[in-house]
């Protein structure tokens, strides 16, 4: 059997696209090119809008530019979130740093994504390790590492 080369990871929210954008700006990744049938549109919007009032707005994805990150795929479910993620992402910013040196640049960043929606819970350091687990525009736990 050959092995899995590639894989998507999907998150489920009330809102698909904003969550897509907003994680877009967290990872420098981009919304992927439009569907081949889709060739007589210019944007995604004007694609989306040609969709029937049903199927607008149900998913977005968005992939990393240099082709080697997951794919992440939001799709619209009309329940709530309800406790806590039982898988998260983590968005490995300053994995080679260590002290204040590694719990700096975690701030920095966390104060980026906080300015683009995003929410801090805690910040875990124990003055050598550290860790910042935050909330994405729908509540969604990921952590910065």
């Amino acid at each position: 059997m050959p092995s899995i080369k590639k894989i998507q990871v999907t998150f489920d929210c009330a809102e698909p696209e904003r969550v897509a954008r907003f994680w877009c700006e967290v990872l420098g990744y981009v919304l992927p090119p439009l569907p081949d049938e889709s060739d007589e549109f210019s944007t995604w919007e004007d694609y989306r809008n040609s969709l029937p009032p049903e199927e607008q707005g149900v998913w977005c994805a968005c992939v990393d530019p240099a082709g080697e990150g997951p794919r992440l795929y939001f799709q619209r479910v009309p329940e709530g979130k309800a406790a806590k993620n039982r898988v998260h992402v983590d968005v490995r910013v300053a994995y080679e740093l260590a002290g204040e040196e590694r719990l700096a640049a975690l701030e920095a960043e966390c104060a980026r994504l906080v300015r683009l929606g995003g929410a801090h819970v805690e910040t875990l350091y124990d003055g050598n390790d550290a860790c910042i687990v935050m909330q994405d525009v729908e509540g969604n736990e990921f952590c910065l590492t």
